[in-house]
């Protein structure tokens, strides 16, 4: 870790998340989760540890970032992935 590395306000809730995507199976669901997060922390200066599980979750299920997009933009367009009990509530950060 750098000096300069910093903690993502979701760092902890991802962990979780990339945790349980590194066993699950590839699903419409997982997908999305997993194109999220690669975007989130695509850049992002720390939380590495989990910028290499990422990748090796992409690695497991035998993608490419760009095969992976263009499936969860497929989905995306399909139907909607996410059901959240508050629409207002947003999780872009």
């Amino acid at each position: 870790m750098n000096l300069s590395d910093q903690k993502h306000p979701q760092e902890d809730n991802d962990r979780q998340m990339i945790t349980r995507l590194l066993q699950a199976n590839m699903t419409d669901e997982n997908l999305a989760d997993l194109a999220r997060l690669r975007i989130r922390y695509q850049n992002f200066p720390g939380a590495r540890d989990l910028q290499r599980n990422l990748n090796l979750a992409l690695q497991q299920w035998g993608l490419t970032e760009e095969e992976l997009f263009e499936k969860t933009r497929k989905i995306h367009s399909q139907k909607k992935v996410y059901q959240r009990h508050n629409e207002d509530e947003e999780d872009w950060s």
